[in-house]
């Protein structure tokens, strides 16, 4: 398998300080960053198309808030919650997006940055495998967009729904690959 750097973005959910403390496994936090610093690199390197998700709020209103089963977030975040972590942060040449829900394409301007760019591709990775990187890939695959979903770059609430998203749902919309061997696609 060969990547076009010309039409394949890098994609990356939600690796953000409030949040991949909690949506780790099977990987520990350090190493899902690391990887994904790695994959950063590679991409800027080759003058590719790199995109740091993260979700924010201005005020809280601007969240859903649905009726659930289960507790939604908090009524207020802390300080430095939405950042996207150091090391991903200082790399040059990334461009980050703030999203106000689960996937990164409903009401941003994701769809539009790619697509005026010629991007056919994307190359997905971050936390929560079955929530923010579901929902895009989701959304990713309904417009269209071929998918290359890096599984040693996402971690869960648990491996159990890290599995189940990566060994079944997945793979029915794209490809799962190692970091590594998506570096050697470049």
């Amino acid at each position: 398998m060969n990547l076009s750097i010309e039409k394949t973005a890098l994609v990356l959910i939600d690796l953000q300080n409030g949040i991949i403390g909690h949506h780790s496994a099977p990987y520990t936090p350090e190493a899902i960053i690391e990887r994904a610093g790695a994959l950063v690199k590679a991409f800027v390197e080759k003058g590719g198309f790199v995109v740091l998700v993260r979700v924010s709020t201005l005020d809280g209103k601007d969240m859903l808030h649905p009726i659930t089963d289960t507790e939604q977030g908090p009524a207020s975040y802390p300080a430095g919650w939405d950042a996207i972590v150091p090391a991903l942060a200082e790399i040059d040449g990334t461009y980050t997006m703030t999203k106000r829900q689960w996937g990164a394409f409903h009401g941003t301007d994701l769809d539009l940055q790619l697509r005026r760019r010629g991007m056919d591709t994307i190359v997905l990775g971050g936390v929560s495998t079955g929530i923010g990187v579901d929902t895009t890939a989701r959304e990713a695959f309904q417009l269209g967009y071929n998918q290359v979903f890096v599984e040693d770059v996402m971690g869960a609430a648990n491996k159990e729904m890290h599995d189940y998203v990566c060994q079944t749902i997945f793979p029915r919309i794209g490809k799962v690959r190692s970091s590594a061997e998506v570096i050697s696609y470049l």
